[in-house]
């Protein structure tokens, strides 16, 4: 059996009888996680080898655990600064900003590792530019270098623990108030504000092997009428096309408000993968979920499925030896010293071996 095109949820710290039938249905791909499906490390190990063990080849298992306040495990984790934290820090010294938020980004992906969980819906290429609250700090800089520069080291972090990553919201959610969980936003900018600004970040990462993006639920009338994750202009011709884009993209969560413009939970999975998207996001709503899966049972695309095994974490690690690691010392070292807010006697040294002197 391969994997599907959608990845959904489970409702508790434990598969149920009825999660466990639904996820054996040939169109499902993937489950993301959130706090409720988390009590401690042992538990969510658990329910992540009982979701591994529900079929071959396995199902992906994902995640948002940004930092700050989109972390949905905690308690046993470390808690992580929101991204803002460290353009903070660029401001002062980009190298020292750079090493600090590799480290972190390591971190990040090494612990989700030693729970089974396979990726984060994670780095935010949004900037910052103080209009939108669902952004805000979530974003690495308040300009598009920023978020590049620092966006790419998180992204050798991830990649040095052994796990890929997620830019988002593809090709910027950064310039409107509106917040798309609960509206559908628009970004009246032409192509070429956007093209120099917003997708500056996602060129920079893609040219670096970006090994999965997840669109907007944004208009930008200037370049089409859809929303970007149901464009094919935006996904083929731009994404694929001009930035010449290999990886896999995911749909943002279809059960947002924004998400409506496209019809009802059947339409809009049929419109986003119409589009361009290898997986959709489908959570929080069951009985949409059963809908989605038992229309798409038929649908298959190879080649999407061979992006989507891409995503598969490379280095499952037990808590123990990741406590060995000389790196696990530095990161609690750095982020005791950016909880402290004492973020100005951070400094770069390059003769060192993570980079980082506290």
């Amino acid at each position: 059996m391969s994997l599907g095109p959608v990845m959904l949820d489970v409702g508790g710290t434990e598969l149920t009888a009825e999660d466990r039938e639904l996820l054996q249905h040939p169109a499902v791909g993937g489950v993301i996680l959130f706090a409720r499906n988390y009590h401690d490390p042992e538990q969510l190990a658990a329910l992540t080898a009982a979701i591994r063990a529900v079929r071959e080849p396995h199902l992906l298992v994902a995640v948002d655990q940004e930092g700050g306040r989109v972390q949905r495990f905690r308690t046993g984790f470390n808690r992580l600064p929101p991204a803002g934290t460290f353009g903070r820090l660029y401001r002062q010294s980009p190298q020292a900003a750079k090493q600090a938020v590799q480290l972190s980004g390591w971190l990040m992906a090494a612990e989700l590792q030693t729970v089974g969980v396979d990726y984060s819906f994670a780095p935010v290429l949004d900037i910052d530019r103080g209009i939108c609250s669902a952004i805000g700090d979530r974003a690495f800089s308040q300009d598009a270098q920023g978020v590049a520069q620092l966006a790419a080291a998180w992204m050798q972090g991830v990649r040095q623990a052994g796990m890929a990553s997620v830019g988002k919201h593809f090709p910027g959610h950064g310039g409107v108030a509106a917040d798309s969980h609960l509206a559908l936003p628009c970004d009246p900018r032409s192509f070429a504000e956007l093209w120099e600004e917003e997708l500056a970040p996602f060129r920079h990462l893609i040219d670096q092997g970006l090994e999965a993006v997840m669109p907007a639920h944004v208009v930008y009338p200037d370049v089409d009428a859809q929303p970007a994750g149901f464009s094919s202009h935006w996904l083929q011709d731009i994404l694929r096309g001009q930035m010449g884009f290999q990886g896999v993209i995911v749909s943002d969560a279809l059960d947002m408000a924004a998400a409506e413009a496209a019809g009802g939970f059947v339409e809009r999975s049929r419109a986003a993968l119409a589009a361009g998207c290898d997986q959709i996001l489908l959570c929080n709503n069951r009985p949409a979920a059963a809908q989605v899966v038992e229309a798409l049972g038929d649908y298959h695309d190879a080649v999407a499925q061979a992006r989507i095994a891409r995503l598969y974490s490379r280095h499952f690690t037990s808590r123990d030896k990741l406590q060995a690691n000389p790196l696990w010392q530095e990161a609690q070292t750095l982020l005791a010293k950016l909880a402290s807010g004492d973020e100005s006697l951070l400094a770069y040294d390059p003769t060192t071996r993570g980079g980082v002197v506290l």
